[in-house]
């Protein structure tokens, strides 16, 4: 029996409307029910998932949600930090040095908010902004504070124009993060020890659940490391082809609440939810 399901945000649980489904919320509730814990494990910043937490009442007593991409986890219902791994000053140095070689957008987030240092704001800066409901501001690199606790910073850029911006990263960065690519226009970094992956895994391990009883759903490069560790890992339809390769399961489109059917179809006994 699985006693633990992470679930990415965008592609997977949510359709393309950044809605839950109705069938998908009942089955959260269902396997909530039957004492399973469900944990939102997304690229997102945690301001970004709370609405999503609220509205699916896993807030609650022992809920937790893992955010930026593995680079933070929070208990729920008490805000506590559970784990959280940053970047720093010398990394946004680092970084806006390459993205302005590269000519590359780029963004940053605190806790708080989104930053970014292009004076010529990205349409993408707008558009995370927009999707997380969280403030973003225009700051330059020099103006940050060298104390800032950095969770992600990201590439963002047409796909055509990221994906020439990937292949003239160099190599040394990937000893240094951990980099995924969240979407066809937005590449992040973080941490070299975070990844939905190990967070899930920590997660797991702290509560006491074995790696067996642990199933995770999503779509995309940054939900690999997570369908890799889990006991049964699932890829959405919609997912691309490295997830698909790597999942133990494959659902449907997250259009067609593949959330849904992979949790009454694997984990959930009876299958009471219709």
């Amino acid at each position: 029996m699985y006693k633990l399901i992470a679930i990415d945000m965008d592609g997977t649980l949510l359709n393309d409307s950044h809605e839950v489904p109705e069938d998908v919320k009942l089955t959260l509730e269902e396997a909530k029910r039957q004492g399973i814990k469900i944990v939102l494990c997304s690229g997102r910043p945690i301001g970004g998932m709370r609405n999503y937490i609220e509205a699916l009442n896993l807030d609650e007593d022992g809920d937790y949600a893992i955010a930026y991409n593995g680079a933070f986890v929070q208990d729920t219902h008490t805000n506590d930090v559970v784990a959280q791994l940053s970047l720093g000053h010398d990394d946004l140095v680092k970084l806006h040095n390459i993205s302005v070689e590269l000519n590359s957008p780029m963004h940053f987030f605190d806790v708080n908010g989104l930053y970014t240092p292009n004076a010529n704001i990205s349409e993408y800066t707008v558009l995370e902004s927009y999707l997380n409901k969280i403030p973003l501001a225009y700051r330059q690199v020099s103006d940050v504070p060298t104390d800032l606790s950095i969770p992600k910073i990201m590439f963002i850029d047409k796909p055509v124009n990221l994906n020439q911006t990937i292949q003239a990263l160099p190599e040394h960065l990937n000893e240094q993060y951990t980099i995924v690519q969240s979407s066809p226009y937005f590449l992040e970094f973080v941490h070299p020890e975070a990844s939905k992956g190990n967070a899930v895994k920590r997660l797991a391990e702290q509560l006491g659940i074995k790696q067996e009883e642990v199933m995770s759903i999503g779509d995309n490069g940054n939900d690999l490391s997570m369908i890799k560790y889990a006991g049964c890992g699932v890829a959405m339809g919609n997912a691309i082809p490295e997830i698909k390769e790597a999942a133990d399961f494959q659902t449907l489109t997250n259009n067609e609440s593949g959330v849904a059917y992979a949790i009454e179809k694997l984990a959930l006994e009876p299958l009471s939810v219709k």
